[in-house]
């Protein structure tokens, strides 16, 4: 009976240890829905735009139950962590398409056989709500759309993604770091009168998509963080209208478009003195040009070569790595004065080291993503 009763003690106390250890608690994702989620996360699922993404920055890729498509297929350094972590995530199980378009694309059945604890993912309010209730899977939502140059809208969602998954601790270095970065390219370029920088246009920029010369942005991220000149940001208002201003008053993730195909004869107009370009559109703008040659050849930019390349900044998502390795380019073109102390591929290295634990230049630039001079119409 002794014995018994002993049993029937450690069984109730092992009970309870268990039910402690199985809690649940709440998080508030980007559009502040309120996901009961476990206490203890041990394995998750990242999906969409910025889910693999922030899963590589905080160094958690070895808790993914699976992976998308668009992440097992190849590896491409459009997306910044692809070169780091292809290897790892080409092996896994396969629960969704991939991209940045926000809509619910992965794979139910498949997500339900694996058993995640938490589904972290870039989809709007509806396609999360939609997700959870396919899978019975909690689904915290991290989406993040650049907004200037690394905005709060992205600490917040790392910290979401950190607070989760139990990464605080890195999410707080990586955030320290950008923090680092802003103050140093904002002091760099403090005091420069307006009228004396050079006026600058970036074009063929990836966004939704490969796009060709006329498709430009505002607040583009690189140039924000130098104070740049672009000429594009004149159609701020047109282009985003009061999509910031909703963000911030209902607290939620930005969703405003600024991204957007310009008119060719407006950057004739603008006659920007320095043009950017997404080295990994030029056979886009190469083929406009075999078809408009004198138009290009009117731009003072392409007459006294200056023309530059600038890596995609954002491919199912922003690269923050690239934001923070274009922005010191960006102010190295622009304000090479400001910068005569940076070496350039010193820096890519530290950034790149500190974001995602390795550096990888030889293989953006193996995958055409590089940084130099471009002439337009001619390949490299």
């Amino acid at each position: 009976m002794r014995r018994f009763i002993i049993s029937i003690c450690l069984f109730f106390i092992i009970a309870i240890s268990v039910s402690a250890n199985n809690g649940t608690r709440i998080v508030t994702d980007v559009w502040n829905r309120n996901v009961e989620i476990p206490e203890n996360v041990d394995s998750i699922l990242a999906l969409g735009s910025m889910g693999p993404r922030m899963a590589a920055y905080l160094d958690v890729v070895n808790m993914l139950a699976g992976a998308e498509e668009s992440d097992i297929r190849t590896m491409s350094a459009r997306y910044d962590y692809s070169p780091v972590y292809h290897n790892a995530l080409k092996v896994l199980p396969c629960v969704g398409t991939g991209g940045g378009s926000g809509e619910n694309n992965a794979y139910a059945e498949e997500i339900i056989m694996l058993e995640p604890d938490v589904i972290l993912t870039g989809f709007n309010e509806d396609a999360c709500n939609e997700l959870q209730r396919q899978t019975g899977i909690p689904v915290v939502s991290i989406r993040y759309r650049t907004q200037g140059f690394i905005d709060e809208g992205f600490y917040r969602s790392l910290r979401i993604f950190a607070d989760v998954v139990g990464a605080e601790e890195r999410c707080e270095e990586i955030l320290s770091y950008i923090d680092y970065c802003k103050a140093d390219l904002s002091e760099r370029t403090s005091g420069i009168p307006e009228e004396s920088k050079l006026r600058a246009y970036t074009g063929a920029v990836t966004y939704n998509g490969r796009h060709g010369f006329s498709f430009t942005y505002v607040n583009f991220p690189p140039f924000d963080a130098v104070g740049a000149f672009n000429v594009a940001d004149e159609l701020t208002t047109d282009q985003i209208g009061e999509a910031s201003a909703v963000a911030d008053a209902e607290n939620v993730a930005y969703l405003g478009n600024n991204g957007f195909e310009v008119d060719l004869e407006k950057i004739l107009s603008w006659d920007p003195d320095i043009i950017f370009l997404d080295p990994g559109n030029m056979d886009i703008v190469n083929a406009e040009y075999d078809a408009n040659p004198d138009y290009f050849d009117s731009l003072r930019a392409i007459q006294e070569g200056n023309v530059y390349t600038m890596p995609s900044s954002n491919s199912a998502g922003p690269n923050i790595t690239y934001l923070l390795m274009n922005a010191y380019y960006a102010g190295k073109i622009l304000f090479p004065e400001r910068f005569d102390d940076i070496v350039f591929s010193s820096k890519c290295k530290e950034i790149m080291e500190t974001m995602l634990r390795k550096s990888f230049l030889s293989e953006m630039e193996e995958d055409g993503l590089y940084y130099g001079k471009i002439t337009i119409g001619k390949t490299v």
